[in-house]
């Protein structure tokens, strides 16, 4: 089911959002810069737990090992039910993509802008997915989007998922590079 989802997610985290044009020789300038990088220990064991987040549970989306990546993204099973309840995971995305390119990103509806404690930021779906939710905000490479999604029709569903979502995001930013 994990492999559905995270093939899922990065079909829709990626498409519209691709750093090079058909036939050009590489990536474009943004995708060069060195991205903060959620999978490799930037967010400590101490700083997901105080979100809420186990971190042996963690699953990694796209954190190519060298070179240069748009995007890095890892998700893990929050411990406890304090933004909701359910079987649902929250991802955390850093890439060099902005804000405004996730605006008009064709596959996304943008249900409202939003602030992630100071900053900038709106919350969306992706057209078709029901089953997940996301906030993107400003950073200075680019922005962060934080993704909650539910991982299994099974049992109960408690809470809304962008509401759950916007709060992981205010427990997360503070932890994040500006």
């Amino acid at each position: 089911m994990r492999a559905v989802v995270c093939g899922a997610v990065g079909a829709a985290v990626l498409a519209g959002c691709g750093g090079t044009e058909e036939g050009s020789a590489g990536p474009t300038t943004s995708d060069a810069l060195e991205l903060f990088n959620p999978c490799r220990g930037a967010l400590s064991d101490e700083v997901l737990l105080g979100v809420g987040l186990d971190p042996a549970s963690k699953g990694i989306l796209t954190d190519p090992p060298t070179g240069v990546s748009a995007w890095r993204a890892c998700d893990w099973i929050p411990l406890d039910n304090r933004y909701g309840s359910g079987s649902r995971s929250v991802m955390v995305m850093s890439t060099s993509h902005t804000l405004e390119e996730a605006r008009v990103k064709a596959s996304a509806e943008v249900i409202r802008d939003t602030t992630v404690n100071a900053r900038p930021g709106l919350v969306s779906k992706e057209k078709g997915d029901p089953d997940a939710c996301y906030v993107s905000f400003k950073a200075e490479q680019g922005m962060f989007e934080i993704r909650t999604s539910w991982l299994s029709t099974e049992g109960p569903r408690v809470g809304d998922l962008c509401g759950m979502t916007e709060k992981y995001a205010a427990a997360i930013e503070p932890h994040l590079p500006k």
